[in-house]
């Protein structure tokens, strides 16, 4: 397993590494057969106004999958113990979602259904766009469903998830709902229609297995 440590505005002392090492190690211990790489980042916040201003994220790049957490606190070492905490239980739904999908590998997931195309996504805020580009980020993106995608959400603790959509082959984002459940953002055509197959709600809404909330982090 590889495991690489980076830091920003944090010199990665011997010590730290070492820590890092020990916790995330044993976190990952009984997940090695299926983790290829682990991303370390620690940072420390310059403004001191900002609290917890201490933080540790970890990406485990396992299978296909990207598995995220991330945790700050006023000390860093604390951040490292609660990241690795969580990072942990997410394998371990990982990896029991894995087996789940080998028992039943036939078995369809229903209810999801297509969403109409949001004309108003700002309502009544004013947009403003960032004066550069602070980061960039390249993955990969296979063909999934939107189940499939909703995991991948789930599994990278993030508000929303960008995937390319298997059944039309276009790039849809799958999102957190503020009053529940998850919508999806798909392109609208030229001609005004979408690309969906399996029909329409009135108000955007995703409704997903009741599991799938159940096994959110």
């Amino acid at each position: 397993m590889k495991l690489v440590i980076h830091g920003k505005n944090i010199d990665i002392t011997d010590a730290i590494r070492d820590y890092v090492h020990q916790k995330i190690e044993k976190a990952v211990n009984h997940y090695q057969n299926i983790t290829n790489e682990v991303d370390v980042h620690l940072s420390v916040a310059r403004n001191p106004r900002i609290n917890p201003k201490q933080a540790a994220e970890v990406t485990i790049y396992a299978n296909g999958s990207v598995i995220r957490a991330e945790e700050s606190s006023e000390n860093l070492y604390a951040s490292i113990d609660l990241v690795a905490d969580k990072i942990a239980r997410r394998l371990r739904k990982y990896k029991e979602r894995r087996q789940d999908k080998k028992t039943h590998a036939q078995e369809t997931i229903e209810g999801i259904v297509q969403p109409t195309v949001v004309t108003d996504l700002i309502g009544d805020r004013t947009p403003e766009l960032p004066e550069e580009v602070v980061r960039c980020k390249y993955f990969a993106m296979p063909p999934m469903t939107m189940a499939e995608a909703l995991e991948h959400l789930q599994l990278v603790g993030h508000d929303f998830y960008m995937f390319l959509n298997a059944e039309t082959g276009e790039i849809n984002v799958i999102y957190e709902r503020n009053h529940g459940g998850y919508g999806v953002i798909q392109p609208r055509h030229p001609n005004g229609h979408t690309n969906g197959k399996n029909g329409k709600t009135a108000n955007g809404y995703v409704p997903m297995p009741e599991k799938s909330f159940q096994n959110k982090v």
